[in-house]
């Protein structure tokens, strides 16, 4: 895909591409750096699972050959919703952050969207992360409700 970022000689513009296999040991730490400590066979089956939905899509951002950050973005379909793309995940290395990166992957998840004829895009960001709150808010997002999430563990 290829879509640029970076900012001046010292900080090559980042370049998005689909996430593939050899991703994954990189990915699977900048999910340690979110909090999220999962296995590494754990984020291959994911992995696996996501990668051949044909309703959704996950890319990286490579800077100088390394992996820098990663998006997951899928199709919504929802009777009270319009039916948009939704940012599940997406992180970037943060000894990488404010070099563009996360600027070029929400622009892959909106050109991902336009192609798919979504006239929206909405992300969910964790009510203490004021400064990932302050970057959404400058690329245009714009906080639309506030949510609790439930989760009920299913017992086999």
């Amino acid at each position: 895909w290829g879509e640029g970022g970076g900012h001046g000689v010292s900080n090559p513009a980042p370049l998005v591409r689909v996430m593939a296999a050899r991703d994954l040991a990189a990915v699977r730490g900048l999910l340690a750096q979110l909090g999220y400590d999962i296995e590494a066979d754990e984020v291959a089956r994911r992995f696996a699972a996501v990668d051949r939905s044909a309703t959704q899509a996950l890319a990286v951002a490579e800077v100088d050959g390394d992996v820098a950050g990663f998006l997951h973005v899928f199709a919504r379909s929802a009777l009270e919703k319009p039916l948009e793309a939704v940012v599940q995940a997406m992180a970037v290395d943060r000894s990488r952050r404010r070099h563009g990166i996360g600027r070029a992957l929400l622009a892959f998840a909106e050109h991902w969207a336009r192609k798919r004829g979504f006239r929206s895009v909405t992300l969910a960001s964790e009510v203490g992360r004021a400064d990932a709150q302050a970057f959404y808010t400058r690329l245009g997002y714009a906080p639309t409700a506030t949510s609790q999430l439930f989760r009920k563990p299913l017992n086999f």
